[in-house]
């Protein structure tokens, strides 16, 4: 069998850069294949082209590295192409953040709901279109795999507006990690387990489906017996943890993981009235508590235990800084290599079993390890129902287990969403496909129906406000045909 080709575009990505060339040279399906890395930031380039070389050189491996600014260069023949860029999304988020909140919508992460999921997509939207027709020329055939957020929104965009294959993935339900930490938790696997073996899946029903970040856990039974409950008695557990770690942190104490930043803020606590209320427990808390209504601080009664707390870009710029000099002291030396190679890497430890380690991340390289070398693995990916969920349209796009191979992912069967959250999930999908339309139409009209349908926005004249002042304040991120009239035509 040939090698596979794949282009990362974004290779210095916060999230996919440093595992992607991880795992091109430690799989023994694809290190043979060519890693060509894009990035628009000639340094950053420079400095992820070094790291793979050094890589190369300590493992001996066959693979090709190539690299460029411009992606043209480097997409002929790709076999994958992995979008993963962000035009300075941290600095974006924290200003679609504090526009939001003068105007009264509150966003924990601001990248895939509410006015700050829908100008990202606006920023990030016509560069995907942009590479896809540059892939439609060059690799007809490549897969063009979606992990830039708003994931589904660009998942649907590439889907309805450009020629190419395509489907999108998020790091939150990665596999078989997601689904063993719930098996953990309810003691069905013991804490140090980092595979679900056959037998245990032979006797598991764990369905988890929903938008991407929207996902709910609709069925959790285990030799038939229901394993919601035991579920629940643990969220309780730590919802209560949670209230006195927060108490002792208004005293004075530290902040513990569960209540230092916005994302992971009280999760238990949301996630505990959630599963009460609709039956069923959202799988993605940090994001989910950001899709409802119920915890912006609207109507009289205070909201329990508070409102969501806003996206700190300081906090995560320092993160992503952090990040980027450990990656020039591998390169430059100051940092051995094999400290590298020994760090998880996300995807290692299906080759590393003996390393058990808390993953999260990219799942890129496992799907096109899996699709390349025909391994018959099934994995959490974001593409059309196609009559999974069977109360849900065809077209739906959601997050769901796949089977994929190299003709695509397959959703396996998951029977209906339940009533309550099978309404919400049609609004957020509303939502999204209309910003993916506005984003691909630069139709104004069309976004402010977008920012109505919004499941966080409340108020008409806060929306018109939000569009405009955003419009205003990143005007050097916007296409320009958004400053040129209404409803100009596919990009």
């Amino acid at each position: 069998m040939s090698q596979p080709k794949v282009v990362v575009v974004g290779a210095g990505s916060y999230f996919f850069g440093r595992p992607a060339i991880w795992a091109m040279m430690t799989s023994e399906i694809l290190r043979g294949g060519t890693l060509a890395l894009v990035d628009t930031n000639p340094e950053v380039l420079a400095t992820m082209l070094a790291l793979a070389e050094r890589v190369k050189a300590e493992l001996g491996a066959p693979t090709t590295i190539i690299g460029s600014t411009d992606r043209r260069e480097v997409l002929r023949d790709a076999d994958f192409v992995v979008l993963t860029f962000s035009d300075r999304g941290v600095y974006f988020r924290g200003l679609d953040v504090e526009i939001a909140a003068k105007h009264g919508v509150r966003m924990c992460s601001a990248d895939t709901i509410g006015s700050g999921g829908i100008f990202r997509a606006l920023r990030e939207i016509p560069t995907a279109l942009a590479i896809t027709r540059d892939v439609e020329e060059l690799a007809p055939y490549a897969w063009v795999i979606n992990f830039v957020n708003p994931s589904t929104v660009i998942g649907m965009a590439l889907a309805r507006y450009a020629n190419v294959r395509s489907f999108a993935i998020c790091d939150g339900l990665h596999e078989p990690f997601a689904r063993l930490n719930f098996l953990k938790t309810v003691g069905l696997m013991p804490q140090d387990a980092i595979a679900i073996p056959p037998a245990v899946e032979a006797r598991l029903d764990l369905r988890i489906v929903g938008v991407n970040h929207f996902t709910w856990v609709t069925k959790f039974t285990y030799n038939g017996e229901d394993y919601l409950p035991r579920w629940r008695e643990k969220l309780a557990e730590w919802a209560s943890d949670e209230v006195a770690q927060n108490a002792q942190l208004g005293k004075g104490g530290n902040a513990s993981d569960n209540n230092a930043n916005s994302k992971a803020r009280f999760n238990a606590c949301y996630t505990k009235e959630l599963t009460d209320i609709f039956g069923i427990a959202p799988a993605c808390i940090a994001h989910t508590k950001e899709y409802v209504p119920y915890y912006q601080g609207f109507g009289v009664a205070p909201v329990s235990p508070e409102p969501v707390a806003l996206f700190d870009a300081e906090q995560r710029a320092r993160e992503v800084a952090a990040h980027h000099a450990e990656t020039r002291a591998y390169v430059s030396g100051e940092k051995p290599i094999a400290d590298f190679l020994k760090k998880p890497h996300w995807s290692c430890i299906s080759r590393y079993p003996d390393t058990p380690v808390k993953i999260k991340g990219d799942h890129a390289t496992d799907i096109i390890e899996s699709m390349w070398g025909g391994l018959g693995r099934v994995f959490f990916i974001n593409t059309f129902n196609r009559g999974a969920v069977s109360n849900m349209p065809a077209d739906a796009f959601l997050e769901m287990r796949c089977y994929v191979d190299l003709h695509g992912p397959v959703p396996l069967p998951l029977g209906e969403m339940p009533r309550g959250v099978l309404g919400l999930q049609h609004q957020v999908l509303d939502t999204h496909e209309l910003t993916a339309q506005a984003a691909a139409t630069f139709d104004r009209d069309l976004l402010l129906r977008a920012l109505a349908t919004d499941p966080i926005i409340n108020n008409l004249t806060d929306a018109r406000a939000i569009m405009e002042e955003t419009f205003e304040r990143q005007r050097d991120a916007l296409d320009a045909r958004w400053y040129a009239g209404v409803g100009v035509g596919v990009v």
